[in-house]
């Protein structure tokens, strides 16, 4: 196959809350021939609970270091994998992704994001208590920025145009 696979085995999605990793991680893994892997259901499925359950009972930096074991040990050869969106606080994990392959931080606006986490309140987002939504997108996107390889408008289109605008941005 021509392409993106004879120069990487590995994409990483990176990105806020809301901004559709894990539904264009699985377009673009059917794209690339690659498998799927949502880091999210690998933590819930170690701890045996969703993610909000593991902040309302153990806190946001519970979560931060179960989601660094896990995105230490879980294989990424030949997966696009969509992480969570605090994996950006973890230089290990950061080294680790950036190691397999490009890492594409999926942006989008405030307003965007705040409207698709609303439709789902239980998402189990790793802030400290009393950060606003716009306070963590404040102080994330920085670091998304600092460890994107590719960068990609997330914010208009369905999750297939997404899906194109990472595969014409692995091209270059």
């Amino acid at each position: 196959m021509n392409g993106p696979l004879t120069t990487f085995r590995t994409v990483s999605l990176i990105g806020m809350p809301g901004v559709g990793k894990s539904t264009v991680g699985v377009i673009l893994a059917k794209r690339l021939g690659l498998e799927f892997s949502d880091t999210d259901i690998a933590i819930q499925t170690r701890e045996g609970r969703t993610l909000q359950q593991i902040v309302d009972s153990d806190g946001h930096l519970y979560l931060r270091d179960v989601e660094e074991r896990v995105l230490l040990d879980v294989p990424l050869a030949g997966n696009v994998a969509a992480t969570g969106g605090s994996v950006i606080y973890s230089p290990r994990i950061m080294a680790r992704l950036a190691g397999a392959g490009p890492v594409v931080y999926l942006r989008a606006d405030v307003a965007t994001l705040k409207e698709r986490v609303a439709a789902n309140p239980e998402r189990g987002i790793a802030s400290g208590p009393g950060h606003s939504f716009e306070d963590i997108f404040n102080e994330r996107t920085p670091l998304y920025e600092r460890y994107a390889t590719h960068v990609v408008d997330a914010s208009s289109g369905n999750a297939d145009a997404v899906a194109s605008l990472i595969v014409q941005a692995l091209h270059l």
